[in-house]
């Protein structure tokens, strides 16, 4: 955390997340009273979650076929916030997909050019099964959850999700990143929002994303969500 005290975009970038998140502990619309639910159980920024809450609004308005899906859950808070909006919505034929290890973050791997900073959060950012499952239950959205435990190299391939309208990457690492769009992108259906939640935090998670869609000969728009965030919608076949 120290060396990115250097960093004046995300000096930046936490102080607008300070600001928009006292905003929202009093604010009566419909983001704020889910942000107010979830935000003890979450790393993730304000800006970061308000985008997958305007993710899951555009999938429904525009009737883009699909699950919604995260891989990277921690306690679940980014998870539940898109439950929570899927339940305001009565998006009752979506079910929430969250694909974790329940015990923290496996170890990085030589594919991470940052990995000397990455390795001492192995094991970070646990949250437990029985955790994340008695606070979706708390909130009143475990009958649309499916929580699979694992690493994402035994999981994600194996999963029986046919289309994904909403995916989630908080996944850190290289080879997790990699993982998750190479097993799941192609069943992101056109007009679905993917987003990164580590694309400008950690340098393996940068990579893996860049590489792969270079590999695709895809160019998407990135949009900023704020320092570390980004997220593009999936264009349509060519």
């Amino acid at each position: 955390m120290l060396h990115r005290l250097r960093s004046p975009a995300w000096m930046l970038s936490l102080a607008a997340d300070y600001t928009a998140s006292a905003w929202d502990r009093f604010s009566p619309a419909e983001f704020s009273r889910h942000y107010r639910s979830v935000r003890k159980l979450t790393m993730c920024s304000n800006a970061r979650l308000r985008g997958l809450h305007r993710a899951v609004h555009h999938v429904v308005a525009n009737a883009i076929p699909g699950d919604v899906v995260e891989c990277g859950a921690a306690r679940g808070g980014s998870a539940a916030l898109m439950g929570l909006t899927l339940k305001e919505l009565s998006a009752d034929d979506r079910r929430l997909w969250v694909f974790d290890t329940f015990e923290g973050l496996p170890p990085p791997s030589a594919e991470d050019p940052d990995y000397d900073i990455a390795a001492p959060y192995t094991g970070s950012c646990a949250g437990s099964l029985d955790e994340v499952t008695q606070s979706f239950r708390q909130l009143g959205i475990a009958d649309r959850a499916k929580l699979v435990k694992g690493l994402y190299q035994d999981t994600l391939a194996s999963a029986p999700i046919d289309k994904i309208a909403v995916l989630h990457i908080d996944a850190d690492w290289y080879l997790s990143v990699r993982c998750c769009l190479d097993d799941l992108y192609d069943k992101v259906s056109p007009g679905g929002v993917i987003q990164f939640d580590d694309y400008g935090w950690w340098e393996g998670a940068r990579k893996a994303v860049d590489e792969f869609l270079a590999a695709r000969s895809l160019a998407p728009e990135l949009v900023r969500l704020d320092y570390a965030g980004r997220q593009f919608i999936k264009p349509a076949r060519a």
